[in-house]
């Protein structure tokens, strides 16, 4: 039966959406924090790109990103194009090592090929976050290439068509909220930067450009800090005598999830890390994690003691030495609620604004003493943009917004520190003559009773009773389609491919099922590719006890025990069933383990 509590939150929501039907208003719906993201990496493997990156350094600057992000249900996907899709990982979560190790290495695996289209890059880029995008992360796309396109005109492509694809996969990742940070890699002098300066603006994202390879690691420690609000905090650089070199290193308060210490380096370097009590903190081990690649070394240090640590490097002579930090933090600012009031022209309004976690204040000296408070008013009517500074009061900020005019404006509080930065939800402020009298900025007031007596509105009444069950009617059936499109999985697929022309077989891949909600697709977990396009019709939905259900509405035929099934309608797989699905667009097969 159904939780009477969940019941009356499906009523309220639906009657909410009815409400700004009939009134015009809009209900607000809580926006992502930020703390966690859905990344796709896309890189351009056309041959062009051998000059333009010489060194691959596009892959250690994609696996550094991977490094940096926290096992905090935050997701990964990757793409490599040319003028098609070459190889494609989809979003999964990352829940431990073994999971970045296993992106790292599908990064390592990517070639090379003969085109390049951007459009496609980008295309399969939204395609992928509107598979996969979890609501509650930040969406972003990341796009490294030299801006070129070298379309197969023998095959029929053509710069309008690969234009037209572009602006319409941008406009749909603008409309979706997806920023574009686009990389242009300019080693051999010949990047294209136009068309990657217009998607990173019209998606607000951002643009960077290097012709020295190796700065690109430094690149995408930016992205990566500027999407989560958080800042690169430079340590040291300097030039390796080939001794040991100390390098301070200061955790500012407790409040630090995470810090990742980057050191680029285009040789190897050793390390050690000294707490502040002096004892050496063996590398790695469960409070240090250690990260090596040929451009970088990386320690991530997990919920670290506040003080002042003391890392030592040791690199090869004469080598240039680069440090980075960037912490994480699990932290939102959140304005305090403006008490609801008809608005005028030279009223005050009372700003309050704090640091909250897990939905508490954090009540921390040290967090705020180097944080600096400011409003910032955006005049709707006259679309200018203003700051006020804001009183620290050691445990939040406190200030005032006086209304110079009938105006609609929109309040949004930042705090900023050296490492991160934090801005609050807007709140909106309407105190302009087209709201007319009365207008508040949270509820329309209370006119008080009208002194001509009126009956009772039995039909309103009425009228309304018949809404609010249609309304509760909607809202069973809402929750019973909203619980089978988030029911989870358990267990995961052992996926084999095998060439029934050669007999070769693939090595096992193990797809973990947990990081599905719902339903999940063959061709999601076949990476996408393009040559088992059919089993995008071939579903797997969660079952009870453990079990999966199959259901196969493409040509492909299945088979159980050596048996052709008949799965349109959907078939139970029970643990260690092993099913043989035979493709028909290529003589392949694709055997599927399923084990809890």
């Amino acid at each position: 039966m159904i939780r009477f509590s969940v019941l009356c939150r499906y009523v309220l929501c639906t009657a909410l959406l009815l409400v700004s039907v009939m009134t015009g208003t809009q209900p607000g719906f809580a926006q992502t924090s930020g703390s966690n993201m859905d990344a796709v990496l896309v890189v351009d493997v056309s041959n062009s790109m051998t000059q333009s990156d010489k060194n691959k350094v596009s892959n250690e600057a994609m696996k550094m990103f991977v490094d940096m992000t926290s096992i905090q249900k935050n997701k990964i996907g990757v793409i490599s194009y040319t003028d098609k899709i070459e190889r494609e990982k989809a979003l999964i979560e990352v829940n431990s090592e073994q999971d970045k190790n296993d992106i790292k290495s599908f990064i390592d695996s990517l070639q090379k090929g003969a085109y390049t289209d951007i459009s496609v890059g980008v295309t399969e880029a939204v395609k992928i976050l509107d598979a996969g995008h979890d609501p509650a992360n930040a969406p972003i796309i990341v796009l490294l290439a030299d801006g070129n396109n070298y379309l197969n005109e023998a095959a029929g492509g053509s710069q309008a068509q690969s234009d037209k694809r572009l602006q319409e996969a941008v406009k749909a990742a603008k409309s979706k909220g997806y920023p574009i940070y686009t990389i242009g890699l300019n080693a051999d002098g010949q990047l294209n930067r136009a068309p990657l300066q217009q998607i990173a603006a019209d998606t607000k994202g951002k643009f960077f450009e290097t012709s020295t390879a190796d700065k690109l690691p430094a690149i995408l420690s930016e992205i990566f800090a500027n999407h989560l609000k958080l800042k690169v905090v430079p340590i040291k650089s300097f030039t390796s005598n080939g001794q040991i070199q100390e390098v301070p290193i200061t955790i500012p308060n407790a409040n630090v999830l995470e810090a990742n210490i980057s050191i680029m380096s285009q040789k190897t370097v050793e390390v050690k890390l000294f707490d502040p009590a002096g004892k050496e903190v063996p590398i790695p081990s469960d409070p240090v994690r250690l990260s090596r690649s040929n451009a970088y070394t990386m320690l991530k240090m997990v919920q670290p003691q506040q003080g002042n640590w003391s890392l030592q490097v040791k690199g090869v002579p004469k080598e240039k030495i680069d440090i980075n930090m960037i912490y994480n933090y699990d932290l939102q600012l959140e304005m305090e609620p403006v008490k609801a009031q008809t608005l005028n022209a030279g009223d005050v309004v009372p700003i309050k604004a704090a640091l909250v976690s897990n939905g508490q204040k954090v009540s921390s000296p040290d967090l705020y003493k180097q944080m600096k408070g400011t409003l910032i008013i955006s005049d709707k009517t006259d679309k200018k943009t203003s700051e006020t500074p804001l009183t620290n009061t050691g445990s939040g900020f406190e200030g005032s917004f006086k209304i110079p005019a009938d105006h609609q404006y929109e309040l949004k509080i930042k705090a900023e520190d050296t490492s991160f930065y934090r801005e609050t939800q807007p709140l909106v402020v309407d105190a302009s003559s087209a709201a007319g009298a009365g207008t508040t900025t949270g509820q329309q007031p209370n006119t008080g009773a009208n002194s001509d007596e009126k009956p009772f509105p039995w039909l309103m009444v009425a009228g309304g009773a018949v809404i609010l069950l249609i309304v509760a009617a909607g809202a069973l059936y809402a929750l019973s389609i909203w619980r089978k499109a988030n029911k989870g999985f358990a267990g995961q697929l052992a996926i084999e491919i095998v060439d029934e022309d050669t007999g070769d077989k693939s090595n096992p891949q193990y797809k973990k099922l947990n990081a599905f909600k719902g339903k999940v697709k063959l061709h999601q977990l076949l990476q996408l590719a393009p040559e088992f396009q059919e089993t995008d019709k071939v579903i797997f939905l969660p079952g009870k006890n453990d079990t999966l259900i199959i259901e196969n509405r493409s040509t492909c035929r299945i088979e159980k025990a050596g048996r052709v099934l008949d799965m349109s309608q959907g078939k139970e797989l029970k643990k260690n069933d092993r099913i043989k699905i035979s493709l028909t667009s290529v003589n392949k097969s694709v055997f599927v383990d399923y084990i809890v």
